[in-house]
């Protein structure tokens, strides 16, 4: 997606080898027209997937989703990294590794949100090494429900997560495919 590239080329900062950094409109300052188009280009890609509920994981994702979902008329799920206290159910729970943070969480779901007759579209904002969506794959399998695609806004194709979930058999769309990160600059 040409918009996401520019944005990206014009206020994403890289950080050393493997890290772009992107706060300044996707997840600590949001740029909504841009989240709106993004939503637009998902929901156009996945349009004939049959997809019942978008799910992401809290919150980097949350904008993007919301669109999303908008778009294709239904309903958004956010996972959560860890279990509310208010959350007063029943849930499906898996361990996560996060490779940006270099931590473990425990991706929550709570039970009455999924059924085994969904098929879900599950939105994140990057994809390295595809730990956070096998989590969520994980969580809706657990459910019997089943996974229509990933959309992505930015895979780094440098690192091994759209290969390790198209081996499974999982649809993966990327917005903004990274090749590498050379002298401090995004090659697309």
């Amino acid at each position: 997606m040409k918009l996401l590239e520019d944005k990206i080329l014009q206020e994403g900062n890289v950080l050393g080898e493997d890290i772009l950094k992107v706060d300044g409109f996707i997840n600590h300052q949001v740029d909504i027209s841009l989240m709106e188009e993004i939503g637009r280009d998902m929901a156009e890609h996945f349009k004939d997937a049959g997809v019942t509920k978008v799910f992401t994981i809290e919150s980097s994702g949350i904008a993007p989703s919301v669109f999303t979902a908008k778009e294709l008329g239904v309903p958004l799920v956010i996972l959560k990294k860890q279990n509310p206290k208010t959350l007063r159910t029943e849930v499906w729970q898996t361990e996560v590794v996060s490779y940006t943070k270099n931590t473990s969480y425990q991706l929550t779901l709570a039970k009455n949100y999924i059924s085994d007759s969904d098929h879900i579209l599950i939105i994140d904002d990057f994809l390295a090494n595809g730990e956070a969506a096998t989590g969520a794959i994980r969580l809706i399998r657990k459910a019997h429900a089943t996974v229509a695609g990933l959309g992505v806004l930015i895979e780094k194709a440098f690192q091994p997560g759209h290969e390790k979930l198209e081996s499974q058999g999982i649809h993966v769309y990327a917005q903004a495919s990274i090749k590498a990160f050379e002298n401090g600059k995004v090659v697309f």
